[in-house]
């Protein structure tokens, strides 16, 4: 097996922990992996495991701050573009285990996919060397990008920052159209305006509706703010 030559891939004492955690179900019908099961429930543990790391090191990182606010910032930090960014940057895109009709689709640059195969290797690595290791492993790999997080306001919902503005100001809610769709399936991208009635207040482009959704939403409250 190639394993990625990342400095911050985790050396695994077990390899066949490693292989499953690589292994997506479409490769089991044909016999790709050594592995005789799929990383699905490496996926669920690592799931787990990962937001109780980001969790404690969100809570040991900002004691004076409340949980809501903890909240948003977990939700920004483990959110399913983050992993999969990480995910490529590990090249574990090209050292997944699936079918050739999985990847002719575009399945390993799926963002979805991608991300399960990192947590499955989080729950790997806690089965292979416990919760200490993992939680190293993701200082170096994923903590560091909280500071991008917390400076360019990441962890905010926009969409429902404006809908409270506008309804402050006793105007119907905001709605939400696409223009346009570009790309291919696997790699599509969206924009969509956000209009109160007949005014649009916003148009923004995202790798998906909900962001397209969210960037357009704040560049009207960009807006709203700089003429109040």
């Amino acid at each position: 097996m190639t394993v990625s030559k990342h400095p911050f891939f985790p050396q695994f004492k077990n390899p066949e922990l490693l292989t499953t955690a690589l292994t997506h179900r479409s490769a089991l019908n044909e016999n790709l992996s050594t592995s005789k099961e799929s990383n699905e429930r490496l996926e669920f543990l690592g799931d787990a495991v990962l937001e109780l790391c980001a969790t404690n090191f969100l809570f040991n990182k900002l004691p004076d701050d409340q949980e809501g606010l903890l909240t948003s910032y977990r939700s920004a930090l483990v959110k399913t573009t983050t992993l999969a960014e990480i995910a490529i940057e590990l090249d574990l895109n090209n050292i997944l285990y699936m079918s050739h009709g999985e990847k002719r689709t575009g399945g390993n640059n799926n963002p979805s996919l991608l991300a399960d195969t990192f947590e499955a290797l989080l729950g790997a690595l806690y089965l292979d060397q416990g919760y200490q290791v993992v939680h190293d492993f993701l200082e170096q790999i994923l903590f560091p990008k909280f500071e991008h997080i917390r400076k360019h306001q990441l962890h905010r919902d926009f969409k429902s920052s404006l809908q409270e503005l506008i309804q402050a100001s006793g105007k119907p809610t905001p709605t939400y159209s696409v223009i346009s769709e570009e790309g291919p399936d696997h790699q599509k991208t969206f924009t969509v305006s956000v209009n109160v009635q007949t005014t649009q207040l916003g148009e923004a482009t995202g790798a998906s509706k909900q962001k397209a959704e969210q960037a357009a939403a704040k560049v009207a409250l960009e807006k709203i703010t700089k003429k109040g």
